[in-house]
């Protein structure tokens, strides 16, 4: 772990709505269990407020979470991204690095692993999958389900006219992919599925799982559970929610925060991880 700037302390996430958000909740208890003095807290900030949010800040601010609807607006005020925000368009963390005397921001997005992570803990190994919806979320479901060795992905959104980014995304990704309205999913059984709509948005879709072994992923957290994952594991399948993300996601983002590398594991990990979980009521073993 590298505290290399230790005056910088301030955190927090923005987005709108932003009041039901439990990323503080998960980072303090991370940050808890690591002893460092980082404060973390919330602020709305609506579309097109992101810019002149920043611009505000002061040197004791380190980084800052992003959730709808500034995850692509941020994209021209960074000075360094990741591969991953490249490749997607994406990027849901800011880290503010000083470089001699210029203040970098620095662009990550650990969505992808807060779904990667989660499902790989099941053990899961979906051949295909069905995403819903076709916002920045989606387009870090279908790169998880790429990762996660998926050969085929069908994404079904309210208005396919918007799935632009998501087709050239798939192109880079090397996976075929099907755009579908959401009207016309198919009653049929599924392995695997990700669900990016908002909480209850899912709720007269007619999902199936295919097998004990089928994965239901609904992003939403709030309320919980939602009709459609309650219907899924009623009918056998195993369920992951959004809570499962955001405690990974957030993992990532910590990771990003401390060293400049959301890959490079903390100290203790497990025990962080273990309360980070507990802080929100998830038991500490995913799908357990």
């Amino acid at each position: 772990m590298h505290l290399s700037e230790p005056r910088r302390v301030r955190l927090a996430v923005l987005g709108s709505p932003i009041a039901h958000s439990l990323s503080p909740t998960l980072h303090a208890a991370a940050y808890d269990v690591l002893g460092v003095p980082f404060r973390y807290g919330r602020h709305e900030v609506a579309s097109g407020g992101l810019d002149a949010f920043v611009a505000g800040l002061g040197p004791d601010w380190r980084g800052l979470s992003l959730t709808m609807p500034l995850k692509r607006e941020v994209l021209p005020m960074l000075d360094r991204t990741t591969p991953l925000v490249d490749e997607l368009g994406v990027a849901n963390t800011i880290a503010f690095r000083t470089v001699g005397d210029t203040v970098l921001r620095e662009g990550a997005n650990t969505d992808v692993e807060g779904i990667v992570r989660p499902v790989e803990a099941l053990g899961h190994r979906p051949g295909e999958a069905t995403v819903l919806g076709g916002g920045a979320t989606a387009a870090s479901a279908l790169t998880a389900a790429v990762r996660l060795g998926s050969s085929h992905v069908r994404m079904f959104l309210r208005d396919t006219a918007k799935a632009g980014h998501l087709v050239e995304l798939a192109v880079r990704l090397g996976v075929p992919l099907e755009v579908l309205p959401l009207t016309e999913l198919p009653g049929t059984r599924h392995g695997f599925v990700v669900s990016t709509l908002p909480g209850g948005a899912a709720d007269g879709l007619d999902l199936v799982p295919s097998g004990p072994d089928a994965v239901l992923f609904d992003v939403a957290y709030e309320p919980w559970p939602t009709v459609v994952a309650s219907r899924w594991a009623d009918a056998g399948g195993r369920v992951l929610n959004g809570l499962d993300m955001l405690a990974e996601q957030a993992l990532g983002q910590i990771r990003f925060f401390l060293s400049g590398d959301q890959d490079e594991l903390l100290p203790a990990e497990a025990d962080v991880r273990r309360a980070m979980r507990a802080s929100v009521g998830l038991p500490a073993t995913i799908g357990a």
